[in-house]
């Protein structure tokens, strides 16, 4: 027991570079999923009911007449979608979720834009977490069953509610880098010294 102590304490720092490997690759199926209509509108009943976001939809408030199940496809919610700017929005957002991910990643070599990744990772979580607050679909509606509402998460609430994870490894790995980012700063100074 004691040599597997010894072992989880000397290998913290590959247990960072795992945790970035992790959010890199979160980050980079996500928002590359993102350029694929079914993944864009999904994310409309979460971005459409969010005072944070809801501008980037230019229909948000209808958005309930054009849901599409995933994997179908309804021509005339289609067009909605393309019309409401849904996809051009879900290209946006999975860019810039991919360049959170390589900023977060490049925290194994690169102190500054792994710390500024890891706080964006945070940033990026805390807006997805609020959709616990405002979006109805995040629970269960009531449909004459016993459990319905808060705090019964639906399907779209529980991959939500995953995001307190990716919010928390965020804080971590951009502490890591903070800490090593002065780390290297003393070392600087004592060496011109």
């Amino acid at each position: 027991m004691k040599k597997l102590i010894t072992i989880l304490a000397g290998s913290q720092s590959g247990f960072m570079h795992l945790l970035r490997v992790s959010i890199l690759i979160v980050m980079a199926w996500i928002g590359g999923l993102k350029a694929f209509n079914y993944e864009a509108e999904g994310i409309v009943p979460f971005v459409a009911n969010s005072p944070l976001m809801s501008f980037f939809y230019r229909k948000a408030d209808e958005y309930k007449d054009h849901k599409n199940k995933e994997g179908e496809v309804v021509l005339k919610n289609v067009e909605w979608h393309q019309q409401n700017g849904t996809y051009t929005f879900a290209y946006g957002l999975g860019s810039a979720i991919i360049l959170i991910g390589l900023l977060t990643f490049a925290g194994i070599w690169y102190t500054l834009p792994g710390m500024i990744g890891g706080l964006l990772t945070f940033g990026m979580s805390l807006v997805t977490l609020s959709f616990l607050i405002t979006t109805p679909e995040a629970y269960i509606p009531d449909l004459g069953g016993p459990d319905h509402g808060f705090p019964y998460l639906s399907g779209a609430g529980r991959l939500v509610i995953k995001d307190i994870i990716m919010m928390a490894g965020g804080l971590v790995v951009a502490a890591d880098c903070a800490k090593r980012y002065l780390n290297l700063t003393t070392e600087r100074r004592s060496r011109n010294e």
